[in-house]
């Protein structure tokens, strides 16, 4: 199964670093935010990824294609008056990994529509490339099966910053819309499953993901929504990234689960 990763918006809430690179090119630990998450659904088995990539798209490229510079040790040799490169220890990944451009100003619906040539006719794996959380993707998976939605998120407890969800005890969706002062209930967290029946929606370069396709998807009783209670942290800002940061060397970052 495919795994799409939403890598292409500009930043600007973190825009002490996004000025030089991509969000989810960010580093956490030394290590991108964008690679944490890949590490992290590689380590349930999803290695073939896509990357809806948009805002300086050549740094997403440009690290994957000198990827085995950045993970071993190299010796540049110049002593025969030419260069070679010998690449020591060379620690591959079990990754397919495609890079799309899908635009600069392209929101997040039409962001997925580009990439449907890349993800066929088949369920995938959708998530949003600054946000790291400790989930069980195949309970995930198992969960959007039992429910037969077109959309499964997964609703977590946080911050009054996100899209809020209202979730009746099937696990159905039944309201998808933007935060109020006196919410307290669960946010979607990304972390999705989703039919491909979903290209049925609206996904217009200009449509958001969140508040269109999923709000048409509430509506008509085919979003539904996985309650995770446990870690789930989104790299919004500079302080985000720093609590990120802290507890990666902690040595006990709940995600580090490779």
């Amino acid at each position: 199964m495919k795994t799409v990763i939403l890598a292409g918006g500009l930043g600007s809430r973190i825009s002490e670093e996004s000025h030089l690179k991509p969000k989810p090119m960010i580093e956490i630990g030394g290590r991108p935010i964008l690679w944490h998450i890949m590490k992290y659904y590689s380590s349930y088995g999803f290695n073939d990824f896509i990357i809806c990539a948009g805002y300086k798209q050549h740094v997403i490229k440009e690290y994957f294609a000198d990827y085995f510079l950045h993970s071993s040790d190299v010796t540049f040799d110049y002593t025969n008056e030419e260069e070679t490169v010998e690449i020591h220890d060379t620690h591959a990944e079990p990754w397919r990994v495609t890079i799309a451009d899908t635009g600069l100003g392209t929101l997040t619906g039409g962001r997925i529509r580009r990439v449907r040539k890349y993800i066929g006719d088949e369920r995938f794996m959708l998530t949003y490339g600054d946000g790291l959380s400790d989930v069980d993707l195949h309970k995930l998976l198992r969960f959007h099966e039992e429910a037969g939605g077109v959309v499964t998120l997964t609703g977590v407890d946080a911050s009054q910053r996100f899209g809020m969800l209202e979730v009746n005890d099937d696990g159905r969706v039944t309201e998808f819309r933007e935060k109020s002062t006196a919410d307290d209930v669960a946010v979607n967290g990304g972390f999705m499953v989703v039919e491909p029946s979903i290209f049925s929606e609206r996904l217009g370069d200009g449509e958001d993901f969140s508040k269109v396709a999923l709000g048409d998807l509430a509506l008509k009783g085919e979003l539904t929504a996985y309650r995770h209670s446990g870690f789930w942290h989104p790299m919004d800002t500079q302080r985000d990234r720093e609590q990120l940061e802290a507890i990666w060397n902690s040595g006990e970052a709940p995600w580090k689960v490779w």
